[in-house]
């Protein structure tokens, strides 16, 4: 019998379930490994070579996106065909595995799915392995269809970047994308593309498995509307597609890959390029009430006490000395841009409106311009 997949993501238990499909293709795409006779996966898997066979590995940077000829015949070699369906793992649970299945997907075929935990949780369940083997069954047919769209490459993120067409969101940990700590790969700067944000892959994952829709959805909350373009990047092209993965199970709909990622445009734009405005959440809170605090063009004491109360005396003074820099549409762009990379959601609005009010009636007085500007606020930020 025939199957197909109706979800991106399936179950150990659902692969348990249907491990003996007709057209079922298992595919082990664990990056960087090599056939090992003393490797163990499971039953029937096929290896997906991501660096060597399904990369164009004439281009410098790393498992740069394959031609549709290559990528046609190296999937035949695995013996795909245009009905199979595919589940692929990887080793860490889910990582490069996400990467294949967007690579499908942009080569048009659908009918493939990422399996939950990867191989962790399927030895974790108890399920059978085996010890790796190489594929030597017949050339399949699959036929690959290339989707302009599914990928971007540097002009299209240099044209994304300087005229704000789509949402640019870094799967890169926030110490990468914050300039913290140097890239791993050896001689590649730190940075980060202008008018990016960051959304850590890790944040949709919890021991090697993804988190629930819900919370995954509440995730990509701040990141995106559904129905708005969005690139995903990260160091290299491999993670920025368990985003890509996260965002469908959400339910957008407009979703790329930046193929050659931070890896290729760090490398071809200079040092100087714009690096991120970085702010801990109590630095967003004080500009925030510092800036409805002068929304109405005086201050009272028991409005900046209030203020000293919630964060500290050097966080006050340093984010006083930036306001004061700022005009007014500065200021907005400023609060809007900290809470995006502060990743704020529905319970930390709350706290924050509720600050602003506490804050704006410390005197005693709740008046019509702080009032406006509150109200300005929750509709920018899209609270409530």
């Amino acid at each position: 019998m025939n199957i197909r997949t109706t979800s991106p993501v399936v179950s150990v238990q659902w692969l348990h379930d249907n491990l003996e499909a007709k057209n079922l293709i298992v595919l082990d795409g664990t990056i960087a490994k090599a056939f090992d006779a003393m490797s163990l996966q499971i039953p029937k898997a096929r290896f997906f070579d991501i660096k060597k066979k399904f990369s164009d590995t004439s281009n410098p940077f790393p498992s740069a996106f394959p031609s549709a000829a290559q990528f046609q015949q190296e999937a035949r070699k695995l013996g795909i065909n245009n009905d199979s369906a595919i589940v692929v793992y990887d080793d860490k649970g889910i990582y490069s595995s996400a990467r294949v299945w967007w690579l499908f997907k942009a080569f048009g075929f659908k009918n493939i799915a990422v399996l939950d935990g990867g191989f962790p949780e399927w030895q974790n369940a108890g399920f059978p392995t085996e010890y790796m083997q190489v594929y030597e069954g017949d050339l399949g047919d699959f036929e690959a269809n290339l989707q302009p769209n599914f990928m971007k490459f540097f002009d299209d993120i240099k044209n994304a970047s300087t005229f704000k067409t789509h949402n640019i969101v870094d799967a890169r940990s926030a110490a990468r994308f914050n300039c913290d700590v140097p890239e791993p790969r050896e001689g590649l700067r730190r940075g980060t593309i202008p008018n990016s944000i960051n959304l850590p892959f890790t944040d949709l994952l919890e021991n090697g498995k993804l988190k629930s829709k819900k919370e995954i959805e509440k995730s990509f909350y701040m990141v995106a509307e559904k129905d708005e373009d969005i690139i995903f990047s990260c160091g290299s092209g491999i993670t920025a597609c368990v985003l890509a993965l996260g965002a469908e199970i959400s339910g957008h709909k407009n979703i790329s890959v930046y193929d050659g990622s931070w890896t290729e445009f760090g490398t071809l734009t200079s040092g100087n390029m714009e690096q991120p405005k970085t702010s801990t959440k109590d630095e967003v809170l004080a500009y925030i009430l510092i800036y409805v605090l002068h929304s109405d063009l005086s201050e009272t004491w028991k409005e900046k006490e209030y203020i000293l109360k919630r964060v500290e005396k050097d966080v006050y003074k340093r984010v006083y000395e930036q306001f004061k820099k700022d005009n007014d549409y500065q200021c907005i762009q400023n609060i809007i841009e900290a809470v995006k990379a502060n990743n704020y959601y529905r319970n930390d609005f709350a706290d924050l409106f509720a600050d602003i009010k506490l804050m704006a009636f410390a005197d005693g007085e709740y008046d019509d311009m702080e009032k406006a500007v509150y109200a300005n606020l929750k509709r920018i930020l899209k609270d409530g």
